[in-house]
């Protein structure tokens, strides 16, 4: 068995952690399996899987080899179709991750717009509130609100939100609206997080950076539950601008401490360095980088309305 045949045998056993069913979808037993990766192991001179009689999972320098294994055959299929006469033409499966909300309001409709226009693609899109590693993962591009870790990854910026607070014109109506971070102590603050709670949110003005004490009346885990909270009058909250916007526009939140939000956080296309990618990731780039880059503009015009 040549090389690329082993490596793409490694790649199924790792990604199903089993020779079993990596055996069945590669149609060969799993004896035969077994037997390309003991001897791609012995070729490399390092365990690549840990086997027990329950699992597979993989060893510090399987891992490493996986990334690259990746890398391998993506760039292989690309050679293949560019030799069929296919390397113009976009197709197949497309990869892509976003945040759940961003991803939902903003990502989905010009995803589905794209497929409407590429018949030979299809997407695969998955909304996680996570960072992630491309390779990794096995995904082509994902869409990223925040400052960005130093990688090899080609990054495009479409566009920026803010952190803002927002509260009901009801609640404003009877408790008054802060004017300073401070006064937000004095406040029923409705907070939303992964862990245990908030008990400090960050601001910026002309002077610098600083941060407020708060004691929230409420924590919940979802920027949409908080939402719901502060729109029933119940207290202020501070999400991210277009999880507002479209309440701020239609006035059933108002917007306050505008002058302490900080700096803009950017929101960006990443997908993996390469001098090749493939049509299917050039034409998705080429499609929502504009269509992306409207709608941040909308939210930024939205919430200054």
């Amino acid at each position: 068995m040549d090389r690329a045949e082993a490596i793409a045998v490694f790649v199924e056993v790792a990604e199903r952690r089993s020779f079993v069913a990596a055996a069945r979808r590669l149609r060969r037993s799993p004896a035969a399996v077994t037997r390309v990766i003991g001897d791609l192991e012995a070729r490399l001179g390092v365990r690549l899987l840990n086997r027990t009689t329950r699992a597979v999972s993989l060893t510090e320098a399987g891992d490493r080899f996986l990334a690259g294994a990746r890398r391998v055959l993506a760039d292989l299929e690309e050679i293949e179709r560019a030799a069929a006469g296919a390397g113009t033409a976009p197709r197949g499966e497309l990869r892509l991750t976003a945040p759940i909300l961003f991803g939902r309001l903003h990502v989905l409709p010009i995803v589905t717009e794209f497929l409407g226009q590429f018949p030979d693609v299809s997407v695969t899109l998955s909304l996680l509130d996570r960072p992630v590693d491309l390779i990794e993962e096995g995904l082509d591009i994902a869409v990223r609100i925040g400052a960005l870790a130093e990688s090899s990854a080609v990054a495009t910026r479409v566009g920026a939100v803010r952190r803002i607070v927002v509260a009901s014109p009801d609640y404003v109506a009877r408790r008054g609206a802060p004017k300073l971070p401070a006064d937000l102590g004095m406040h029923a603050v409705v907070a939303f997080s992964g862990i245990a709670g908030v008990e400090h949110w960050m601001f910026r003005n002309e002077t610098g950076e600083g941060s407020a004490s708060i004691k929230p009346r409420l924590v919940v885990t979802t920027a949409e539950a908080a939402l719901d909270a502060v729109r029933a009058g119940f207290g202020v909250t501070r999400v991210l601008s277009y999880q507002a916007a479209d309440d701020i526009a239609r006035g059933s939140l108002l917007r306050l401490l505008a002058a302490y939000e900080g700096e803009d956080l950017p929101i960006h296309l990443l997908y993996p360095g390469g001098r090749h990618p493939p049509p299917k990731l050039r034409a998705f780039v080429d499609f929502v980088r504009p269509r992306l880059r409207r709608r941040c503009e909308a939210v930024v015009r939205a919430i200054r309305s």
